[in-house]
């Protein structure tokens, strides 16, 4: 396993990051427990979960995969050994079961009950890193690509919400912070505000990124490389549908589309003809698709870590194994081709 710095701290993460997300819904406990004992037998000691897990949000599960993961750390005594991120709650009225609707943005108070409550769960006292989980502010996010400006939104501090986060630090419950489903902007000005003085410098971006979504590169993949502020990627097999099990309509039993078909996300039928494409040049060249696919998420210079949520070991062994994976030039040129028809089938 390689194992990469976070931003400019003195933590270094494995590239693959062990996902969660599933665990407490898709996957019960003692299956969550088997992942991560077998990731850190792997060498995956960076683990990404957040408060609003497991997924899709209900209110009946909100928490849970902190809860497994936490009860693992009391069983296990392996806390030192796992990097550890997780996110807070975004605004917004979807949720109302949570600090009622967080209707009061990135507040002081939202937030210090947002880090109590993961910490409380996670069995731990501190977070090695802490993210907002999507932006507390009308942005382009979550398939959107156009922005579409709101001039009468009342926005919320971004210098507010990073004294905030500074005090997490100084208190020695979180050791860095980072992004998640931001922009160029949000990002950049995040920078200039801790460079002025207001507060820790952001260390990461978890966004999305995959074959069926390469909107990173458009203006973050700059950003990510020159201020070391490296992407964490979230479905880098695109739910799934990259692995070409859901090809021509199928649903196979148990796979996560076929239990949750509200997740329309990659499921387009853009998003099918460029899947098909990808999964016939990776048989082209003797290679399993969803190797194929991880590997080149795991190629980008830009790359702190890739995310991997897995329902099953196997699966987690296979995005594993494909870190290790060099796709030649003729596969490149073949996934750039594609790109070039298919470019942003699932933004």
């Amino acid at each position: 396993m390689e194992y990469r710095r976070l931003g400019r701290s003195d933590i270094l993460v494995s590239a693959v990051c062990l996902g969660t997300m599933t665990w407490g819904q898709q996957n019960t406990q003692d299956e969550g427990f088997e992942q991560m004992d077998y990731a850190l037998e792997r060498g995956v000691s960076f683990w990404d979960t957040a408060e609003m897990y497991s997924v899709p949000p209900r209110e009946e599960t909100y928490g849970r995969t902190e809860e497994i993961i936490g009860a693992w750390f009391a069983e296990r005594g392996k806390r030192e050994q796992v990097i550890l991120a997780t996110k807070a709650v975004g605004p917004g009225t979807r949720f109302p079961y949570i600090r009622g609707g967080n209707g009061e943005r990135f507040s002081r108070a939202e937030l210090t009950e947002a880090l109590e409550g993961s910490l409380r769960r996670l069995h731990t006292d501190y977070i090695d890193l802490y993210q907002l989980h999507w932006p507390a502010r009308s942005t382009n996010t979550f398939g959107q690509l156009g922005y579409l400006h709101d001039p009468d939104e009342s926005m919320e501090s971004l210098a507010e919400t990073l004294a905030v986060l500074d005090d997490f630090v100084k208190a020695g419950k979180v050791r860095t912070v980072g992004l998640s489903n931001e922009t160029p902007w949000g990002t950049m000005t995040f920078m200039a505000l801790a460079e002025a003085g207001h507060g820790p410098r952001m260390v990461s971006v978890q966004n999305p990124y995959s074959l069926l979504n390469r909107s990173f590169e458009a203006g973050m993949a700059e950003v990510a490389i020159r201020e070391d502020c490296g992407l964490l990627a979230y479905a880098p097999v695109a739910a799934g549908v990259l692995t070409g099990k859901y090809l021509d309509g199928a649903r196979p039993e148990g796979a996560r589309l076929t239990l949750f078909p509200s997740n329309t996300r990659y499921t387009s039928p853009h998003a099918q003809e460029a899947t098909a494409r990808y999964v016939a040049l990776a048989r082209e060249h003797g290679l399993e698709p969803v190797a194929m696919a991880h590997a080149f998420v795991y190629s980008r210079p830009f790359l702190t870590a890739s995310i991997v949520g897995a329902t099953t070991t196997e699966q987690l062994a296979t995005a594993i194994d494909a870190f290790g994976l060099t796709l030649t030039p003729d596969v490149l040129e073949g996934i750039e081709a594609i790109h070039a028809e298919h470019t942003y089938p699932c933004p």
